[in-house]
């Protein structure tokens, strides 16, 4: 049997007669091609999403819009992009039940914001007027799948291990970023301006979460982001 990933959505509204669940393609690409059976998780209520977790042996929390500063004690700045409520809500609530299983755990970009905020840490609002120094961190002009900077991943973690290189190149797609880190989760992930780029939670069996976008990579076959979705998938096997 193939291991059943659960990947987090968010709403969308293509037009005034079409609205709905919304994933981007590259992550069921991804976890498929790594031998996971994707499933996506709609934004019902919060007792549902739990029972749909307990039938996943692995949870992707995704990517999306901004988080809700007042969700880690702060006022909201101007350069804060588009928020959904109810998202936060219940994906706060679901990734510190995932946590609490100790299911395998894959957290991208919005998604690493989500664990850093649900356990107790907080954000960056916007980089570029937050951050003295700060790389360009939102590609632009080239395909997502594009790497566009380096990150330094620290020698004894599991990042390391898994892309067998303390020296990687990524895409870049957020404007957010960790500022002062939530309980029980140590950086493994750098990039050159010093952005936290990644994190590992010390007290679980497989919890990384990714600044950047590796399922848009893998989709395209880069080696290095292959890697990571299949110990991912792996370990949903155990």
């Amino acid at each position: 049997m193939k291991p059943v990933i659960g990947i987090t959505s968010t709403l969308a509204r293509l037009n005034a007669y079409s609205e709905g669940v919304y994933v981007h393609q590259d992550y069921h690409i991804a976890v498929e091609a790594a031998g996971g059976l994707p499933i996506v998780l709609p934004l019902a209520s919060i007792e549902t999403v739990k029972q749909l977790i307990e039938l996943c042996d692995g949870l992707i929390f995704t990517g999306g819009e901004d988080i809700d500063p007042s969700r880690y004690g702060e006022e909201t700045l101007p350069e804060l992009g588009q928020t959904l409520a109810i998202r936060d809500v219940i994906e706060l609530e679901a990734i510190r039940y995932v946590l609490a299983a100790d299911k395998p755990l894959l957290a991208i970009c919005r998604g690493v914001q989500v664990l850093n905020v649900a356990l107790g840490g907080t954000l960056y609002q916007d980089l570029p007027s937050q951050y003295e120094g700060a790389l360009e961190h939102v590609q632009r002009g080239v395909p997502r799948s594009s790497d566009t900077h380096d990150i330094v991943v620290a020698p004894d973690s599991r990042l390391a291990n898994i892309f067998g290189s303390t020296q990687v190149r990524v895409n870049s797609l957020h404007h957010q970023a960790l500022r002062e880190l939530g309980e029980g989760l140590q950086v493994t992930a750098t990039s050159p301006d010093g952005v936290i780029e990644g994190v590992e939670h010390t007290g679980r069996t497989f919890t990384i979460g990714v600044q950047w976008h590796p399922e848009n990579m893998a989709a395209v076959n880069e080696p290095q982001m292959t890697k990571l979705f299949a110990a991912f998938v792996e370990q949903g096997r155990t």
